[in-house]
């Protein structure tokens, strides 16, 4: 069955529509006239009494069947809600005009089938069929309504697979949240068991050999990396799920940065942090979220720096803020990657194969900041180095 044309009944102006088009068709198949006026009257008819009762009535025009027998059919499809009376004229006007019609219900649509056979003098085959669908694909409207209705339709169309890929999105995202729960979860419980072990190693290395001490501290470090990223993944999962929890008190925001630098500096001694400080003001925060923030932001400038390069840390106030910028003097990032940064497990493509890393910590340091009301950017230039600012609202 070829689908030839396809008109929604919405108003008396389908009916003109739905006669002209269904006339055209049975001409280019070259039925005789009073075929394609009996046949196009019928269709008319039942469109007409159709859009009396509801205005989202589908007519359908087909050629079906097969070599050598083929049938001109006309589909109307609309709500299982509409029933017929005696007084809908039209309906039993249009069954009296054909050989074939059939009145079926499924679920919440009914559906009129309307047939007349095709004359096999005519000759029709699947190569003709083909033609005449090409044709009413791209002959132009018969009127400005017609014009405008095609439009609309191609707008809905489009509408429709946009919002179908919506859907699909967000079910694909809802079982990526889903999985990253389980995942980080199930993670963290061999996770913790082999970091037992190794702190129990760790303690007996006065009976072990300096070759085991150093596979010792390298099982722990890793341990702790694994550590890391598992409570990533869980922070991912909270953020998306809307239950990641804050505990917000009353800070001074430089002794804060102060005492979290002073712990860094030995997580990553390859680099010397040093830090300019404004004047002493006090910020609402959470304590544990935000030094997050801080290890991921200085955690990365040491990643993508040169060994014994500077990183700097400046608190300056901002009207209502206070601003903290971390600046490296590292390998610095494309326009492109700068639009895309604080995005969900995104990695510069440059570094995916050099650095390790999941591109979660970024994503998860933005939406700590923006819980706090406060805003976080970047600013770099490829090969010479990035500063990323925050803000956090001053305490009232």
């Amino acid at each position: 069955m070829t689908e030839i044309i396809a008109i929604s009944l919405e108003n008396e102006m389908d009916l003109v529509l739905s006669h002209k088009r269904t006339m055209k068709v049975a001409e280019k198949l070259g039925l005789t006239v009073a075929t394609q006026t009996t046949f196009a009257t019928a269709v008319s008819e039942a469109a007409r009494t159709i859009i009396e009762h509801t205005d989202s009535g589908i007519l359908s025009i087909y050629v079906s069947g097969s070599l050598p027998r083929y049938a001109l059919t006309a589909h109307l499809v609309f709500d299982s809600e509409v029933s017929f009376s005696r007084s809908d004229e039209g309906f039993y006007y249009a069954q009296k005009l054909v050989p074939e019609f059939n009145l079926s219900t499924s679920g919440s649509e009914s559906l009129i089938t309307m047939q007349i056979g095709i004359p096999r003098s005519l000759k029709l085959d699947p190569v003709k069929i083909k033609l005449l669908k090409d044709y009413f694909d791209h002959e132009p409207p018969l009127n400005a309504y017609e014009e405008i209705k095609k439009r609309n339709f191609q707008l809905s169309k489009i509408t429709g697979e946009q919002e179908e890929e919506l859907r699909q999105a967000k079910f694909i995202d809802e079982k990526k949240r889903e999985f990253i729960s389980i995942a980080s979860h199930e993670i963290k419980t061999p996770i913790t068991i082999i970091k037992a072990y190794a702190q129990m190693l760790k303690s007996l290395n006065a009976d072990c050999s300096d070759r085991a001490n150093e596979i010792i501290n390298k099982l722990n470090g890793q341990t702790i990396k694994l550590t890391y990223l598992a409570n990533q993944l869980m922070d991912v999962s909270k953020v998306e799920n809307g239950s990641l929890e804050y505990n917000y008190e009353e800070v001074g925001i430089n002794g804060f940065i102060d005492d979290i630098l002073s712990v860094l500096k030995y997580v990553y001694p390859s680099n010397e942090v040093e830090i300019s400080a404004c004047q002493e003001v006090s910020v609402s925060m959470d304590k544990l979220r935000m030094e997050q923030v801080l290890s991921n932001l200085i955690g990365n400038a040491s990643k993508y720096s040169a060994k014994n390069s500077l990183i700097r840390v400046k608190s300056s106030l901002d009207k209502d803020h206070v601003k903290v910028a971390v600046s490296d003097s590292g390998i610095g990032m494309s326009a492109e990657n700068l639009d895309r940064i604080f995005e969900k497990f995104y990695r510069q493509q440059e570094v995916s194969n050099t650095h390790p890393g999941l591109g979660m910590g970024l994503y998860i340091t933005s939406k700590i900041i923006s819980d706090h009301g406060g805003k976080i950017w970047v600013d770099s230039e490829y090969g010479k180095g990035s500063t990323f600012y925050f803000t956090i609202p001053l305490s009232r």
